[in-house]
């Protein structure tokens, strides 16, 4: 199977996962927000911040797993995977027990007068906390097996699970909306338990599919190799920490300043931004595993051109989501929650923002570590992320409105992608000229058309489901013709038609 019909496949898959995830979720959403209530909702969005925010450890190892069990694949070396694979399962479980330790010591302070929740609510938020914990350990514990199953490009498998994952999660809304128990406990306890039974399917199937997968760590030890590793995580440790830190600050901060009602509204945006970048990331998933291991067989020109779609693919489907959206946002959370709090739709407005400019360079994060020479970037990048908190914090104490957090993140992000386009062309000779011409000027050219027929059109017609639907039909249809003569180039265009011609070619050969 070519790389491209393989890419294509996989990230059919993952579609299919997210299209399901993304209507159960914002339904799961809106009972869940329904039973606990704005007060109990913010308090869970809240302590899951500061989980969040202190389990940095676990995102830099998952990115050397996966960057070095694909890199592995692309050198061919079976024995080396073994090896990443039994490591990465020693360091994982050695930083789930470093967190939870680190954790439970932290807990002890951040409930005695950190965090702004009401009295007759705290024993209750710190009986959450300890659920939260238990679902951390599992979640780290787990990394390695995803790494297994993106190396081996098997999206199919992270499709079905990740269908199964939010099934459940349904479920608990559903049983959290009829139970006379304390909502919020039960919540915390029932999201814990799914995490447990998450990583033993993640553990079983792997175990039995893949030979690397195999737990043997004495027959498969590599002193260099553990060394190598560790130093890669090391720095993604450093940029993973401010980018979590950075992130989940904000809800501690908007906290501190405007109480858990704000919080509330950080969390309902939160749903929706992530949601969306879920989707447009369903791609860059795929591609992923293809740049490394374009990298791993020393083929730099091809690890840049997918590098380079993959920025492109990112920013369409982003796009392409998010027009609408940031249009039609008043009406769609009016129609979506009971409740709509106080600057959840500004909230959401300004990540959406942040999100789309960002995706403009996404692939070039994953390129840079698949080089390997990620020090400076890393110290670059972290510097702009530590510096948002105290730039808001500053700004709040002079008077700014709550969504100030939320600009400032967003001329963050034009900084963080300035920095990944200077060291990939530093380190990996990636042109610059050809970048701005076929990536940001394209992909800018098409969501501002695109965004402006749009507009139009919500101008012309009163605020109700005839006009919410028309926009949606517009833009995406607008959309779909703008980005195929103007977005793409010929090179895309023809692999985009190879793709389609080996697909409809397949399936009129089985009816056949």
């Amino acid at each position: 199977m070519s790389t491209a019909s393989r890419v294509a496949k996989n990230t059919i898959f993952l579609y299919v996962r997210i299209i399901v995830n993304v209507i159960i979720s914002l339904y799961s959403t809106r009972l869940i927000l329904d039973a606990l209530g704005v007060e109990d909702f913010g308090i869970y969005n809240l302590v899951a911040g500061v989980i969040a925010m202190l389990g940095f450890l676990n995102g830099s190892m998952a990115e050397a797993s996966v960057r070095f069990m694909a890199f592995a694949h692309g050198e061919d070396n079976f024995q080396k995977q073994k090896t990443i694979f039994n490591i990465s399962i020693i360091l994982h479980i050695a930083i789930a027990i470093i967190v939870i330790l680190i954790l439970e010591v932290v807990g002890i302070y951040i409930f005695s007068g950190v965090l702004e929740i009401p009295e007759d609510r705290l024993k209750v938020a710190k009986i959450i906390y300890q659920f939260m914990l238990v679902s951390t350990f599992f979640t780290i514990v787990k990394v390695p097996y995803d790494a297994v199953l993106k190396a081996n490009e098997n999206m199919m498998v992270i499709a079905v699970l990740g269908i199964v994952q939010t099934l459940l999660r349904l479920g608990i809304a559903v049983y959290i909306t009829f139970t006379t128990l304390d909502k919020l406990v039960v919540y915390g306890l029932l999201m814990a338990l799914l995490s447990v039974v998450t990583i033993v399917a993640f553990y079983v199937y792997c175990h039995i599919k893949y030979e690397e997968a195999k737990f043997g760590f004495k027959s498969n030890f590599d002193k260099h190799l553990l060394k190598e590793m560790g130093s890669f995580a090391g720095w993604s440790f450093l940029t993973n920490s401010s980018y979590i830190i950075t992130m989940q600050g904000t809800t501690l901060v908007l906290n501190k300043f405007f109480g858990v009602i704000v919080n509330a509204a950080q969390g309902i945006a939160n749903q929706v931004s992530s949601q969306l970048s879920n989707f447009s990331m369903t791609m860059q998933l795929a591609l992923d595993p293809v740049i490394i291991k374009n990298e791993g067989r020393k083929d730099r020109n091809k690890m840049l051109e997918a590098s380079m779609f993959g920025n492109k693919a990112t920013f369409f489907i982003l796009s392409f989501l998010s027009i609408p959206v940031l249009i039609e946002m008043p009406y769609i959370f009016d129609l979506w929650l009971k409740d709509v709090p106080d600057y959840a739709v500004v909230f959401c407005r300004l990540s959406l923002i942040r999100l789309i400019l960002g995706a403009l360079t996404h692939s070039f994060f994953v390129a840079i570590g698949a080089i390997g020479d990620i020090r400076k970037y890393s110290i670059w990048e972290s510097l702009l992320f530590f510096s948002v908190l105290p730039i808001s914090f500053f700004m709040y104490k002079n008077g700014a409105p709550p969504e100030t957090i939320y600009t400032v993140l967003v001329f963050m992000g034009i900084g963080i992608s300035v920095t990944r386009v200077y060291f990939l062309n530093k380190l990996g000779g990636m042109s610059i000229a050809v970048f701005m011409k076929n990536v940001v000027a394209r992909s800018v050219s098409v969501f501002v058309i695109v965004f402006l027929v749009s507009f139009l059109i919500s101008k012309l017609l009163p605020e109700n489901i005839i006009r919410l639907i028309s926009v949606f039909i517009t833009s995406s249809v607008v959309f779909l013709f703008i980005t195929y003569f103007l977005g793409l180039n010929n090179d895309e265009k023809k692999l985009i038609r190879k793709v389609v011609m080996n697909f409809f070619t397949k399936k009129i050969q089985r009816q056949q």
